[in-house]
């Protein structure tokens, strides 16, 4: 009787344990479910008529929003063979005909099967949408940047590291704000890229350059973003009109955040896929980052050379 008392605390606290874990799990699901799921409605309501995704784990089951999709992104036609049917069969063989004109461009679809989408399991469904974005959106805008960036980034260095003054804080606020976000030479050099895709990594790159030019380090697609002056400093480099940074100094992350995405909603028409509670907590999901700076691309002047 004893021995069983003794034991009912561990397993309460091994399962504790599980539970801590899976609920970032969670957290990070559901802010991928929210991103990846504005992501796609921007592309289906330039249909006629529009079309919009309400739940993503279920709206994919039967493959006609993927089919949809995939028209919009690719300008292939697909619904033609589309049929529309309660059966599982049916279902099947329509997103198996959608995830074959993915392997045909070399999609990545490890661990993605018509199955795992049909019966709309989150980490399938999400991984999924993830490498069409990676795809379609990274890869594809990234491609005419990767060679002027080697030879162009290579000058971020010590002696070349541009001016924060846009950053600097009024000489009464000295140090109040995130040291963290302010340029560091040293740091800035010597700092490896953790990416190992060459469309993510060339993303980051393309990204440092824009925000090292307003004194904002920007390190990877997660941390680095918390403060908001990143976001901030993107918007910038487009138009200088629209942002001031140097106010930007005094105000909480949050509301730097909140005020990135509705500046860039409104007068760079890209709508906010994250939403500020996405971005400020201690570890922001990078997939949804990167889907949302990604929109930033249409506006790089390099992207064509």
């Amino acid at each position: 009787m004893q021995g069983k008392a003794n034991r009912d605390p561990q397993k309460k606290s091994m399962g504790e344990k599980a539970q801590h874990i899976q609920q970032p799990e969670d957290e990070k699901k559901a802010v991928q479910k929210r991103t990846f799921t504005r992501w796609m409605n921007g592309f289906l309501q330039r249909r006629e008529p529009p079309i919009e995704v309400y739940d993503l784990f279920t709206d994919i089951q039967d493959g006609r929003i993927l089919m949809a999709l995939l028209e919009e992104l690719s300008g292939c036609q697909l619904l033609y063979r589309f049929r529309s049917s309660s059966h599982r069969i049916f279902r099947l063989n329509n997103i198996s005909k959608a995830l074959a004109f993915l392997d045909d461009r070399h999609v990545k679809l490890l661990g993605i099967d018509a199955s795992g989408i049909a019966d709309g399991i989150p980490s399938v469904v999400l991984n999924l949408v993830w490498n069409m974005i990676l795809y379609f959106q990274v890869k594809e805008v990234t491609a005419g940047l990767q060679r002027h960036l080697s030879s162009s980034l290579s000058s971020l260095s010590m002696s070349s590291y541009p001016s924060s003054s846009d950053l600097s804080p009024p000489p009464n606020d000295i140090g109040s704000y995130f040291c963290s976000t302010l340029p560091s030479k040293c740091k800035m050099a010597a700092k490896e890229l953790k990416y190992h895709g060459k469309a993510i990594k060339t993303l980051l790159r393309w990204v440092q350059r824009c925000t090292s030019k307003f004194g904002v380090e920007v390190h990877d697609f997660g941390r680095s973003w918390r403060s908001g002056l990143a976001f901030l400093a993107m918007i910038k480099s487009i138009n200088t009109a629209l942002v001031d940074l140097r106010a930007s100094l005094s105000r909480e992350p949050r509301e730097n955040i909140k005020l990135a995405f509705m500046v860039a909603h409104h007068n760079l028409d890209i709508p906010p896929l994250l939403e500020p509670e996405d971005v400020s907590g201690t570890s922001p999901d990078e997939q949804s980052i990167i889907t949302y700076v990604s929109m930033f691309l249409r506006f790089c002047p390099d992207k064509d050379e």
